[in-house]
């Protein structure tokens, strides 16, 4: 596969409209939150919002949720010695899901989930936290377990911490929900990172030259599918925890 060709690109925005929402009159949002960084030579810079979106997508089509369109750059300061990548602050992050919180409230929409595809946004953790203190109103999904029953599901044969970045599970999901981002390379592209012990402090660029550590070439689509299913039964459990979507 070479680069996709313009208009190919996974439709990553909802197309409901107005009235769809007051006729669903769903009680929870859907909030995807990417990212634009690198992912190799094979995955786009786009690759944390496609995930995200398709995994919210795949929601959307299961539950009674109001789904919003992505936050396509976040916190990515990692990535920042590879060409391409661009970041916010956390506080920005943190400023503008708040204000789209206000906003929700204002039309009668109270509860919030976010779909992160970016593991470096650790101050999602925090919004969530302090969200909740009053009472269950925001969700954080996919979460650690989620990820892991998915892996178990598809029967992947990498864990999370070896196949962190543009690895086994990230390409699975795009060759299963859009291939067209997946270029030539990944089949030869797989780098174990080690521990990476000090990613923090020295960024992915002090633990991989090609800007991966995963195995990409581990990754198929039927496993991408089966990834996708785990995630959209388990989101049931995050309604759940909220109070149900009614």
């Amino acid at each position: 596969m070479g680069p996709p060709t313009p208009g190919s690109v996974v439709n990553l925005l909802p197309t409901a409209t107005s009235t769809d929402i007051a006729e669903l009159q769903p009680r929870v949002a859907v909030l995807p939150i990417g990212s634009f960084e690198q992912h190799g030579r094979y995955l786009p810079l786009i690759t944390d919002t496609a995930i995200a979106c398709v995994v919210s997508q795949e929601i959307a089509s299961n539950y009674p949720v109001h789904l919003l369109p992505p936050i396509t750059m976040s916190c990515s300061h990692e990535h920042a010695a590879f060409p391409g990548t661009v970041s916010i602050s956390a506080k920005t992050l943190y400023a503008v899901i708040d204000d789209i919180r206000v906003s929700l409230a204002r039309c009668g929409i109270h509860k919030l989930v976010i779909v992160n595809g970016h593991g470096g946004n650790y101050v999602l953790s925090n919004v969530v936290q302090e969200a909740n203190v009053d009472g269950p109103v925001v969700s954080l999904f996919p979460l650690g377990a989620d990820w892991d029953r998915a892996r178990d599901h598809a029967a992947l044969v990498s864990d999370r911490h070896a196949d962190m970045h543009a690895g086994e599970i990230e390409t699975s999901i795009l060759l299963h929900a859009a291939p067209e981002l997946v270029r030539e390379g990944y089949s030869e592209a797989d780098h174990d990172g080690g521990p990476w012990p000090f990613l923090l402090v020295q960024g992915m660029a002090g633990y991989t030259e090609s800007g991966v550590i995963g195995f990409p070439a581990l990754g198929t689509a039927e496993k991408g599918k089966a990834v996708l299913a785990s995630l959209t039964e388990g989101f049931a459990l995050h309604l759940a925890a909220l109070g149900g979507s009614r």
